[in-house]
């Protein structure tokens, strides 16, 4: 773990994990760096991107067991918040849209430190792509559907806009975010190894300086998996682009801290979310 001095009473927690066979397994590790995250006073902690059923190859049925908020992961999620009494962001899950079960989104749940469910954000921007420098074939449309709405929940740690991964690519959705006043951004991640050694803290940095807001970037890490590597590199990023913490391929957690009075100072100095000439907004067919 790595800490930025001279943290506040609001600080952030990224963990970083690296994916194992199970469900249980994966549920298990996230427990003993949760637990480490809220010891070291995190009050805000983001889980990486599909780590619990990462290696499971049927996710319609892994949407069938979470169909509920008693399902084996939601239920996890929420009894851990209220545990630590943290706000804790749940990488994303397998989940159905409402009133149907067709393929399944890519959702990223919000815990209260209640242990409620406040918000659900579903992964808009799906990684339909091959890697050239690999060759490999990266086609989340075949296993999920995408989402269509950005969403911002308000928390102890400032106003949230809510990410995942290959939507760092995409700056007019945090534009959105931004102008629906949030003050972090968070992007629980599965960042592929080749990309995230090029444009993975890139892409965390633009996102923050751009929108003056901090950035968590919470990725899975394994740079050497046969067959899907993952970068790591988990940061914390402020408002003006500095790097707080971060990680390199190791599991554990980076903690800092958020000063909401940096965000509107610096808004208030370099208004740049005040001098937009052009409208920002999401397409109604994705």
């Amino acid at each position: 773990m790595k800490a930025h001095r001279g943290a506040t009473a609001r600080r952030v927690a990224a963990i970083q994990i690296r994916a194992r066979g199970t469900p249980e397994e994966n549920l298990a590790q996230a427990e003993v760096h949760i637990g480490a995250a809220a010891a070291a006073g995190a009050n805000l902690v983001v889980l990486p991107e599909h780590f619990v059923y990462y290696n499971v190859k049927d996710l319609v049925a892994a949407a069938e067991t979470e169909i509920s908020p008693s399902g084996p992961a939601r239920s996890f999620f929420a009894r851990q918040a209220r545990k630590y009494n943290i706000w804790l962001a749940a990488g994303t899950l397998p989940l159905f849209a409402a009133n149907t079960k067709a393929q399944p989104r890519a959702a990223a749940l919000m815990y209260a430190p209640s242990g409620e469910e406040v918000a659900r954000y579903d992964k808009i921007h799906l990684f339909d792509v091959v890697v050239a420098a690999t060759g490999k074939r990266y086609c989340e449309s075949d296993r999920y559907n995408p989402g269509s709405e950005a969403v911002t929940v308000d928390s102890t740690c400032g106003r949230i806009g809510m990410s995942v991964c290959y939507d760092l690519r995409f700056p007019e959705l945090y534009r959105i975010l931004a102008n629906q006043g949030a003050e972090l951004l968070i992007a629980p991640s599965a960042f592929t190894a080749n990309t995230g050694a090029a444009h993975w803290r890139l892409l965390l940095q633009a996102r923050a300086v751009e929108n003056l807001c901090y950035v968590v970037g919470a990725n899975l890490c394994d740079r050497e998996h046969e067959a899907k590597p993952t970068w790591g590199g988990s940061a914390i990023i402020d408002p003006w682009g500095e790097v707080l913490a971060e990680l390199d391929d190791e599991e554990g957690f980076v903690l800092a801290p958020v000063d909401l009075a940096r965000v509107a100072k610096l808004r208030q100095d370099m208004p740049v979310l005040n001098h937009q000439r052009f409208q920002t907004s999401l397409k109604d067919d994705v």
